[in-house]
């Protein structure tokens, strides 16, 4: 647990936003993992099999919080500064606004949470793509495929704010 907690809280945090429920769902994700370690095959790392553990826990919680009213895009774009827009629009890419960690976490959390869970597994946690593919269960085509189907919705979500006249 020592050595793998700060990965998966890491995660945790990056799929919901709350260091309290990133920090309850890490625990609850060493718990499970410790109960079902005689379900751990050696087909894959331990890492890789805790990291699904994470993802499941973090998917299951943002679904459950679905039904939780939530802003409009709209409504944020209305109650947020233009400094804050114009600071993504000075930069190139997305990859280069990423060092902008607020930003970040309010575009992430446009996101479907399957969108946000692959992107955190790549850019945050840094795994590659057959890490990727054996945490998610998939082929390496289908984290490709999610992958880019997830940054054309993340810059969407940019091309939002640009064209509301935000930056």
């Amino acid at each position: 647990m020592r050595r793998h907690y700060p990965k998966i809280f890491c995660l945790c945090l990056s799929l919901l936003k709350n260091r309290a429920l990133a920090d309850d769902a890490a625990q609850e994700v060493f718990l499970k993992a410790y109960r079902s370690l005689d379900q751990f095959r050696d087909d894959s790392t331990f890492l890789t099999w805790i990291h699904r553990i994470a993802a499941n826990r973090c998917l299951d919680f943002i679904r459950s919080q679905a039904r939780a009213k939530e802003d409009s895009l709209d409504g944020m774009l209305e109650t947020s500064g233009n400094d804050f827009f114009k600071e993504f629009a000075n930069s190139s890419t997305i990859e280069s606004s990423l060092i902008n960690s607020d930003l970040v976490e309010k575009i992430m959390m446009r996101l479907p949470a399957e969108y946000r869970l692959i992107l955190a597994l790549r850019e945050v946690q840094g795994l590659n793509y057959q890490e990727i593919s054996q945490v998610l269960e998939c082929s390496l085509d289908s984290v490709k495929a999610r992958l880019y189907r997830a940054r054309l919705a993340c810059e969407e979500v940019v091309r939002h704010f640009k064209t509301a006249g935000f930056v």
